[in-house]
Order: C-alpha cells, then sequence, then structure tokens
C-alpha cells in the first residue's frame, strides 16, 4: 500500500478486527506501517485480541488476492477516508466516527450545506407521503440537501421527492454496492446514484447484515444538523436514529399526527419528550436560520 488513506482502506477491509481495533492501531502507528510487521502473536498481546481473530486478520492483511481487489475498488468508487482533507467536517466530531466511506455519486454533496435527515417507519400509513412532501418539499425549493437510509417507507419518499424537485440527496446504506436491500430499490439506487450520492461504510461486496443497520444510523443524524421523524411506530428502529442524533448534539423534530395511527405513536412520545413539533417547513428553517452559523464553522 503506498500512502496512508491506501492503508488504512486495506485494513478496514481485513477480517478479524473492529474499528474500535483500527482505532487502537492508529494510536500505536498513525502512519499505519508497523501493524504490517506485527505477527499474529505481536497482534493479540500488543493490542488485547483474541489469537484467532489476530490471525484472521494477519492473514488477510498478506492477503495478495484481497489487495488486489481493493486496489480496483479504489479505482472503480470514490472512496473517503477520516484522513481526507475532504472527509465530511459535520461527521468528524460525531462519536464513533466512519473511518473509510465507499461513495457512489456527487461527492460534492458531502459537503453541502444545510443538510437534514428524513427518516420513518416502513410501514407508513396512507397519508405519509403526502405528509412528507408538505415538509419537506417547501425546503427543495432552496436546494435543501435530504439524507436517509434508502429503505422502504418514509426513506424512500423523501429521496424520491428530493430527485423529483431536483434537489440533493444521500442514501446511506446498510450494505455493500453489490447487495442493494431492499432489492425492490433497485431502481431507486440507480437514480441515486446519478443524481445524488449514494454512501457506504462497508466494501461493496459486503451484504447486508441486521446489524449494519443501526450502525449505519449513526452516519445517517451525523451528516445532518437535524432529524425530522415522518411517522414512527413506538417501538420504531427509526428511534435509533434519534438517540443517534441527539447524542451527537443535533436537532431533533417530530411531525404529528392522529392519536389513532400507530405510525405517529412514537412522534408524539418524542415531542413529549422534547423534540420539536414540526407544523411546516419553516420550523425547521427557522432554527437553520439560528444555530446554521456553527455549522458553517465547521467546513
Amino acid at each position: 500500500m503506498q500512502n496512508i488513506r491506501e492503508r488504512l482502506i486495506h485494513i478496514h477491509r481485513c477480517q478479524g478486527i473492529s474499528r474500535r481495533s483500527l482505532r487502537k492501531f492508529f494510536r500505536y502507528d498513525p502512519e499505519l506501517t508497523k501493524i504490517y510487521t506485527l505477527s499474529p502473536s505481536e497482534l493479540s498481546q500488543i493490542f488485547s485480541l483474541p489469537m484467532k481473530k489476530a490471525s484472521l486478520f494477519y492473514n488477510d492483511l498478506h492477503n495478495p488476492h484481497l489487495a488486489m481487489q481493493i486496489k480496483k475498488d479504489i479505482s472503480t468508487y470514490s472512496i473517503v477516508t477520516i484522513v481526507d482533507d475532504h472527509y465530511p467536517c459535520m461527521l468528524k466530531p460525531i462519536k464513533d466516527p466512519p473511518l473509510v466511506l465507499y461513495a457512489l455519486g456527487n461527492i460534492k454533496l458531502l459537503q453541502q450545506t444545510p443538510t437534514l435527515s428524513v427518516v420513518g417507519t416502513r410501514f407508513p400509513s396512507r397519508n405519509a407521503k403526502q405528509k412528507t412532501k408538505y415538509i419537506i418539499k417547501p425546503l427543495l425549493d432552496y436546494h435543501w440537501t435530504i439524507v436517509s437510509g434508502m429503505a422502504k417507507g418514509i426513506d424512500s419518499y423523501a429521496h424520491e421527492l428530493a430527485l423529483t424537485y431536483n434537489s440533493g440527496t444521500i442514501a446511506v446504506l446498510g450494505g455493500g454496492f453489490h447487495h442493494i436491500y431492499p432489492r425492490v430499490n433497485v431502481p431507486l439506487f440507480k437514480q441515486i446514484v446519478r443524481k445524488g450520492l449514494v454512501l457506504s461504510e462497508y466494501a461493496p461486496d459486503t451484504p447486508p447484515r441486521k446489524y449494519h443497520f443501526p450502525e449505519r444510523n449513526r452516519i445517517i443524524s451525523g451528516l445532518s444538523f437535524g432529524t425530522v421523524v415522518i411517522e414512527a411506530a413506538e417501538k420504531s428502529g427509526t428511534l435509533i436514529t434519534v438517540d443517534h442524533a441527539l447524542e451527537q448534539g443535533r436537532e431533533v423534530y417530530a411531525v404529528p399526527g392522529s392519536p389513532l395511527l400507530s405510525q405517529t405513536k412514537g412522534c408524539h412520545q418524542l415531542i413529549q419528550d422534547g423534540a420539536k413539533l414540526v407544523h411546516v417547513a419553516e420550523d425547521i428553517v427557522e432554527d437553520w436560520e439560528n444555530i446554521g452559523i456553527h455549522y458553517k464553522y465547521l467546513e
């Protein structure tokens, strides 16, 4: 590997280690060169890795086929690493920022503001699409960038709306680009690649796993100054994104609805817990005008 970013991409792809382990590597060796010289037993001892995982990591680290695949991926995809100057300034301050992001589409969207995360249930009510448009469309008229997770339901509505009105949209996936989930959203994925940006923390050949989706939610909230929940059930997975937003010190918004609908109970609970109730887009714009200057200083 020729430079630190390529070494980081390489090590990030190896089995047997976590992001936490990789951060230990950085503290031990900021240039990530010494790691290549350590034996499995040294890796195990220095970084408190189980011997089985240390051996797995060592084998991948010195696997020529993996090195060739990574070189191919570097030439095929845009890859953003935490050591790059163009790494998104919004992500740097969050807890556990992604170390490597694979990208397809307009990478410049990572530098644009304002950016808002729009999330919600995969099983929306009949009025959810209309509700999403009512809240989000006025923001698109001013070219806000919309971030979501390309799931069924609210996520898809948000991306489709941004595409329809020629505004930026960023989809953060829970798997690699070769394994789009849900499959029904493959056409949407292709549209976002053409007109927006798709990101994944996972290598292109990585299939989605259940735990990936809560993990990627920290990136969805981290890319935005605030997160708006259009609809969510009382125990919705959407609320994981809200938890990340709160931990990151970002704004949280919730759209109220009928008390008769299960899809609004999560939003009502958020409002009771202190989320800002959103009637109209101006409720969000007002906050951006008051606090957006703080995020511009990060750029």
